[in-house]
């Protein structure tokens, strides 16, 4: 599959079971989330944001914000506004410095417009409307974008699955619909899938060019019966997505993902084709997950 045509690909869905499944892919299928955050990302953030003096905290912040708290595998864009203007501005060692943390006004202004689409083909959108100082910072944050895209594609490589994920995957493919649901670029998404081989146990691979997690739920299981669509995932977007869907949430609590496959393998699978998961059972789960993410950082 190479077209990135939401139309085409996820609103023409035809359900195939009676039971669908969604299936995050960073963290949650694969352990990528860890070397694209530290080996990927931060050092080309801390590049093209003028964030030098301040590079170790700069580590902690992104760390923080997209591995180990409740923001852990949101959009790059709204965690690096984050950075910008919460974590890094608050934090001692920043204030101790003087630091004056850039804004990137223009930058962020975009973040927030909800018409924004928060993908590089969204900022080139919102580059050739621009003029001037925005154009200019709109640009330099598209190259980042492409620069972090470019890098990922050089270093994340022959990473397997977790355990348990491939035995999951074949156990219910005779029995549900499973689509892949990630913010992550279409063309990464498709490369990892298909490099190890399990690519051919899901219906589709959605990406961030094809729309947001929720959107991506929303064109495809309209038509499934009440507590018959489970979303898996390992961060909070994850569940608001299953949340505003009404479907299901089965958690892989970061940390602990081998053992939250092999629940899922072993017993969790099976409650929710029986018609088992909804109530107590999901409720345990999450409130697990829910421990694993604090909202605030250390330092506060």
């Amino acid at each position: 599959m190479t077209s990135y045509d939401a139309a085409n690909t996820l609103k023409n869905f035809k359900p195939q079971h009676d039971f669908f499944i969604g299936i995050d892919s960073d963290g949650c299928a694969f352990d990528t989330m860890g070397i694209k955050q530290r080996e990927c990302f931060t050092p080309w953030m801390i590049a093209y944001f003028d964030l030098q003096p301040v590079a170790e905290v700069a580590r902690k912040c992104k760390e923080f914000a997209d591995l180990f708290s409740k923001t852990r595998g949101a959009n790059r864009h709204k965690t690096i506004k984050r950075i910008l203007r919460e974590l890094l501005p608050n934090h001692p060692a920043v204030k101790h410095l003087g630091f004056k943390v850039p804004t990137f006004g223009h930058y962020c202004a975009w973040v927030d417009d909800e018409n924004s689409l928060l993908s590089n083909e969204g900022l080139k959108a919102a580059v050739s409307k621009a003029n001037g100082e925005a154009k200019a910072e709109l640009e330099h944050v598209l190259e980042w974008s492409i620069k972090v895209n470019e890098v990922i594609g050089q270093i994340v490589r022959n990473i397997p699955p977790f355990p348990y994920v491939r035995e999951s995957l074949e156990k219910m493919q005779s029995k549900a619909d499973a689509i892949v649901v990630s913010a992550t670029p279409c063309e990464a998404l498709e490369r990892e899938w298909a490099e190890h081989d399990i690519a051919k146990y899901v219906e589709a691979i959605a990406g961030q060019e094809m729309g947001t997690k929720k959107e991506h739920l929303a064109m495809t299981t309209g038509s499934y019966k009440e507590n018959h669509v489970l979303m898996m995932g390992d961060a909070p977007g994850d569940l608001a997505a299953a949340r505003a869907n009404k479907a299901l949430f089965y958690p892989i609590n970061p940390g602990k993902e081998e053992a939250s496959w092999q629940r899922f393998h072993d017993q969790g699978l099976d409650m929710f084709l029986a018609g088992k998961y909804a109530g107590e059972y999901e409720t345990k789960l999450i409130a697990e997950f829910d421990a694993c993410l604090p909202e605030n950082p250390p330092w506060q």
